[in-house]
Formats: structure tokens, C-alpha cells, sequence
């Protein structure tokens, strides 16, 4: 548990977990979370219209202080409103925003601190390691994440000299007069990706932002059912990638012309033997395509196998949902900028 020390009359850093119906996963975060050492912190974590045992479980963490969202704003998204009041009661030089559903690997807390100031970073993001255990998990997120790594490189991002920008919500570790210089959540309020939103706002203002993979120091398991999975990735990946639908069929083009010519080649269809070299080369290109994430090498096959058709789906779901201002997550609709469109507190 946190020491007194820890929690210091001025924390250096303060950790603000926004907690939505998450009694599956909260505690596990806050055990890692008030085992941190090297750095004076406070853990607040923002209740956000629980109906599960979400706030008993913060409750029973000494020294953790609980908060509640209060009334969701029109116009705002739900995460954002909670982080928001977060950072209202927050009394540290520095903000970690991070989700409930990650683990922090101990003495990470400190090091990541260390690692902002020793690149002059005001902005710090990790991308977890991503624990996958049911099938389409595995099958899917090697797909997602290499082509998250294509289109956000994580050297551009973290590149003063290049405009991209880019952060991962499960962890932004950010500074607070950098924070509330660019106006903090409240300016991206209606975004949906306000991670991506935040880092392009202070990285717009000159400041440096930094971002990379950090299995050294934080994993996740974002979803756990298949359910949670097509919803999640329905309500980002239209905003995270240009031209969803060119790259939903460049995706189903590169998985067909594989495993089509193998199949031609095992019913014997064709038969010159060049036909198993296109085949093995459109798979080896397929692979490495994929391996740009970092994940396991059965993940990678499982991913070539199913992964970019199912990746191709969800592309073009998360489209329709966008286009028809109807996205759903956590028991909110939101239209494409945010704006709620049914109840949900």
C-alpha cells in the first residue's frame, strides 16, 4: 500500500483514474498503483456514474480519494468529463491520466517522470503491452495496433520537426502547466479521441511530446469479450485512421489474394509451381505488415490468418457508425463530435 510518504502534502504526481462500471478490473489497477515508490503521489479516482462496485472497490484503497463525475455536460464526452474533475481536485506538478483496466509495473510511476524530464518532454504517453486471451482478441489487435504504428510512427510523433501527433488515453503522464496552458480536456471536451486531441493541442503550442511501446512499464487488456472489442474499435478507428474505407479494402485485398491462390493451388486448379511463390511471398508480406506491432509470433499468424478481414469489418462498422452520428460505448451514444445523444447519466 501507498506509504505516507507517498502521498505527500504536495504530490509531485497526481494519478487520476476515471472509472466507468469497472469492478472487473479496478482493483487490480489500484493495487499496482499504490505500490509505486520513487515519487510523492496522490490516486484519485473519478466515479462516473457507477452502477456496479466500481466506487466499493476504490473505497477500500486507504489513501485513494474517490470523486464523482458529477452531471455529463452537453456536448462533452463521458471520459473526458470525468478526468476533467479529476484535474480539478489534482494537486500535482504532474498528471497521470491512466484507465482502470491497466497494471503498472512497479517503480514505473518514478521512471516515467524521469524519463519526461530527461527528454524535456511536457507530454509523455505509453502505449501498453496489450493482453489478449480470447481468440478474436489475438486475432485482431496485432492488425489494429501495426496499423496504428503505420500511421503514427512513434519517432515522427515524438519528432518536434514533424507535425504528426499522437497518445495513447491508457496513459498520459503530462505536465500541469502544460496541461492547463492548452486548455486541458475541457478544450477537446466533445472529442471522442481525446487522447489523439490533447497530444495534437500541445504539441500545436511548441511543446514537446514524447510517445512510445512501454511493456517495461504498463499493460492493458482492453477488452474482454467480443462484444467490448467490436464496440471500442467501432467507436475509434474511423477517427484514428484518414480514409477508413480505402484502407478497409486495401486490408481485405492484401488477406483475399493469399489465401485465394492457395486455395486455387490445393483444388488444383492452377499447378506451375510459381503459383506457391505468389502465394508464399503475398503471405510473407501479409506478416510483415503485421509484425510491425509487438506481439507474439502465433499472434502475428493468427492475425494474418483472420485478423485483417476482421480488422477490414470493423473499419467499415465503425465508418457507418460514425456516418450516422450513432456511436455507442459505456451505455452513452455519442454523435461524431461527442455530443450525447441518449441517456446514460
Amino acid at each position: 500500500m501507498a506509504t505516507p510518504d507517498a502521498i505527500a502534502e504536495q504530490p509531485q504526481i497526481s494519478v487520476i483514474v476515471p472509472a466507468r462500471n469497472e469492478e472487473a478490473c479496478l482493483a487490480t489497477c489500484l493495487e499496482s498503483l499504490v505500490a509505486q515508490t520513487g515519487t510523492a503521489f496522490e490516486i484519485i479516482v473519478v466515479n462516473d456514474h457507477s452502477t456496479d462496485r466500481t466506487r466499493e472497490i476504490a473505497m477500500s484503497f486507504p489513501g485513494v480519494r474517490i470523486i464523482d463525475a458529477g452531471p455529463l455536460p452537453d456536448g462533452w464526452t463521458g471520459k473526458n468529463n470525468a478526468v476533467v474533475a479529476g484535474a480539478r481536485e489534482a494537486r500535482g506538478r504532474w498528471l497521470l491520466f491512466t484507465d482502470a483496466d491497466t497494471v503498472h509495473l512497479p517503480g514505473s510511476l518514478a521512471r516515467a517522470l524521469a524519463e519526461a524530464q530527461e527528454n524535456h518532454a511536457d507530454l509523455l504517453s505509453y502505449s501498453p503491452e496489450q493482453i489478449a486471451v480470447t481468440f478474436w482478441e489475438m486475432a485482431t489487435l496485432p492488425v489494429v495496433f501495426a496499423e496504428l504504428a503505420r500511421q503514427y510512427p512513434p519517432s515522427k510523433v515524438s519528432d518536434p520537426n514533424f507535425p504528426a501527433a499522437a497518445a495513447n488515453g491508457q496513459y498520459i503522464l503530462v505536465k500541469r502547466e502544460a496541461y492547463d496552458a492548452v486548455g486541458g480536456h475541457t478544450a477537446v471536451a466533445g472529442d471522442i479521441l481525446e487522447d489523439v486531441a490533447l497530444s495534437r493541442a500541445v504539441k500545436a503550442s511548441g511543446r514537446k511530446i514524447r510517445f512510445r511501446y512501454a511493456a517495461d512499464a504498463v499493460r492493458t487488456r482492453m477488452y474482454r469479450n467480443f462484444r467490448q472489442l467490436r464496440d471500442g474499435w467501432t467507436k475509434n478507428l474511423a477517427l484514428l485512421f484518414p480514409s477508413p474505407g480505402r484502407l478497409a479494402v486495401k486490408s481485405l485485398i492484401l488477406w483475399v489474394v493469399p489465401w485465394t491462390v492457395l486455395f486455387l493451388v490445393l483444388v488444383g486448379v492452377v499447378r506451375h509451381w510459381w503459383w506457391s511463390t505468389i502465394f508464399v511471398a503475398a503471405f510473407l508480406y501479409l506478416m510483415a505488415r503485421i509484425t510491425r506491432a509487438n506481439f507474439p509470433s502465433d499472434m502475428n499468424l493468427l492475425a494474418a490468418t483472420f485478423g485483417m478481414a476482421m480488422f477490414a469489418y470493423l473499419l467499415l462498422r465503425s465508418k457507418r457508425a460514425h456516418t450516422k452520428n450513432s456511436v455507442q460505448w459505456k451505455g452513452r451514444t455519442y454523435s461524431d463530435k461527442g455530443r450525447q445523444l441518449a441517456p446514460g447519466h
